[in-house]
């Protein structure tokens, strides 16, 4: 009998990880996701600028083919000879090769006005890499045609690929800079970003702007509709979101440096159409007792206390938002009840008729906790509206002093084995009802369903207290609330985890009896 040879064709993505994991033991995960990213970076910006310079040579245009105005024009970087990719991989086996490198990414950013603060400074250099391993993986990187298939956006999902894979990789307490893509796209599907500002005050990586522009292109809107607006503390994750925007030719305002939100706002006179965020859960010591206690951001409500900095994030948000501005993020569920200032800034928020729809998710949706949280939906006008977009037209109903409650703990699929996300047919399906409700003839549409959905009066939230935990509202039938609920699903999921794991061992030892027998899988 012929012995037969299975090949499992690997993706881009998979190989590139396969090489970037070949640098682990010298660098640790945190690092080399910038080493990774800042080369794919300098390879898709190579392979746009060789070919917009066939494209002057085919135009018979050579005298122009070294004026940066000629490729910045059609949003491509220019690049001088020495921080050109065939440079590069010309001194690939040279001892200097990260300074080469390094050189290479400041002159793009020296050379292109719009990079300004975005690539690594010496970075290569100081980090101490491992020559033949960095050689390897420029060597995989090489083979990579970024502009193989344009359409589905090759180096895009690269970047995506590996923000979650670094932020699974890093684990809890580091995955900061990364949130998951399904909570964003929910997130996206229910705001409806279509035209004007969008703002995030704890911008991480750009996720949440990516996947603004991507709802924005399914709904066949027009890109340039929209303006980006975003803050973020850490200065390598700084430089890791413009870098991930400008991959994608994406022009965005993230401030003149990285700088934390509360104490140094770059954006204080902003008025945004819409926000989306994911600010750090449960921060602690965020002011010291004296400072920002007259800061406008908290003008009519109690100054936020500094043991949690859950209600200074929410203030920060309201106060940024135009009149007809939506607000949609992403919170602890402890945010959501208790007492002292955050009770108090929570009643004024509900008064004020700000609070259009809490939406509690499942647990282990976050690479760096497993906690359940909570989507915030606030809105600046509730009343009666339409306006049309580029596939409809939508018609709102007047909301207000209503809000929609909605439970998704019993929802999501497995992901990575020990993760859960929201589907794309999920997606669509939570944002559907969410939308139902809101339309004018809401009474065809919409109705509550008992575990998972609930449209609360202002007067039910009084007598619950200005409590916003969903299960005070919503019906349970066949869920006793007296339960750990969250618990329990914890336990099931470790348990799943165990039957992969055991999954995983039979295979390798399937595996290892065929190759004992001379057959490869």
């Amino acid at each position: 009998m012929a012995k037969k040879t299975a090949v499992k064709t690997k993706s881009t993505e998979e190989i590139l990880w396969d090489s970037a994991n070949k640098l682990r033991g010298s660098v640790e995960p945190s690092e080399y996701k910038h080493v990774v990213l800042s080369l794919i970076f300098l390879k898709f910006a190579n392979d746009k600028f060789v070919k917009r310079r066939q494209e002057l040579i085919d135009q018979h245009k050579e005298a122009f083919l070294d004026i940066p105005e000629f490729y910045q024009a059609e949003n491509i970087f220019y690049l001088t000879e020495e921080s050109r990719w065939t440079f590069i991989m010309e001194n690939a086996k040279q001892e200097n090769i990260t300074l080469i490198v390094d050189s290479a990414l400041k002159t793009i950013e020296r050379t292109n006005k719009s990079l300004e603060g975005a690539l690594p400074d010496n970075y290569f250099s100081r980090l101490g890499l491992d020559q033949s391993k960095l050689s390897a993986l420029l060597d995989t990187i090489n083979n990579i045609d970024t502009l193989k298939d344009e359409a589905h956006d090759i180096v895009g999902r690269v970047y995506e690929y590996f923000l979650s894979k670094f932020a699974i990789a890093e684990g809890k307490g580091k995955g900061e800079f990364y949130t998951p893509k399904s909570i964003v796209n929910l997130i996206a599907e229910m705001i409806e970003p279509y035209k004007g500002k969008i703002y995030d005050p704890s911008c991480g990586s750009g996720g949440m702007f990516v996947q603004s522009l991507k709802f924005i292109e399914k709904h066949k809107g027009n890109k340039k509709d929209i303006s980006i607006y975003g803050q973020e503390l850490t200065n390598t994750t700084y430089k890791l979101a413009k870098m991930n925007l400008a991959i994608r030719g994406i022009s965005s305002n993230l401030g003149n440096k990285a700088a934390d939100t509360f104490g140094d706002d770059q954006h204080k006179d902003l008025k945004a159409d819409y926000i989306m965020a994911n600010p750090p859960f449960n921060l602690k010591d965020w002011r010291a007792d004296s400072e920002l206690i007259n800061d406008p951001r908290w003008a009519g409500y109690e100054i936020p206390p500094k043991s949690n900095a859950n209600y200074a994030w929410i203030l920060n948000m309201i106060s940024k938002l135009s009149q007809n501005g939506v607000a949609g993020f992403i919170l602890a569920n402890g945010a959501l009840s208790g007492g002292g200032e955050e009770y108090k800034i929570r009643k004024q928020i509900i008064e004020n008729d700000l609070v259009e729809a809490i939406i509690i998710l499942p647990r282990a949706m976050f690479y760096s906790t497993d906690i359940s949280v909570t989507l915030w939906i606030l809105n600046r006008n509730k009343s009666e509206r339409t306006f049309e977009v580029n596939d409809g037209v939508k018609n709102y109903r007047n909301r207000k002093g209503e809000v929609l409650f909605m439970d998704l703990r019993q929802k999501g699929e497995p992901f990575e084995k020990k993760f859960i996300h929201f589907g794309e047919g999920e997606i669509t399906a939570i944002a559907t009802h969410y939308h139902n409700w809101q339309q004018i003839h809401w009474e065809e549409t919409y109705q509550d369903i008992p575990e998972y959905s609930y449209s609360a009066s202002l007067e039910d939230i009084r007598k619950k207290d200005y409590s916003l935990v969903p299960s005070k509202y919503i019906e349970f039938v066949n869920r006793d609330e007296s339960l750990d609920y969250a618990e329990q699903m914890q336990s099931l999921q470790n348990d799943l985890k165990e039957l992969f794991q055991q999954e995983s061992q039979l295979k390798e030892e399937v595996s290892n009896v065929f190759k004992a027998l001379g057959y490869e899988l």
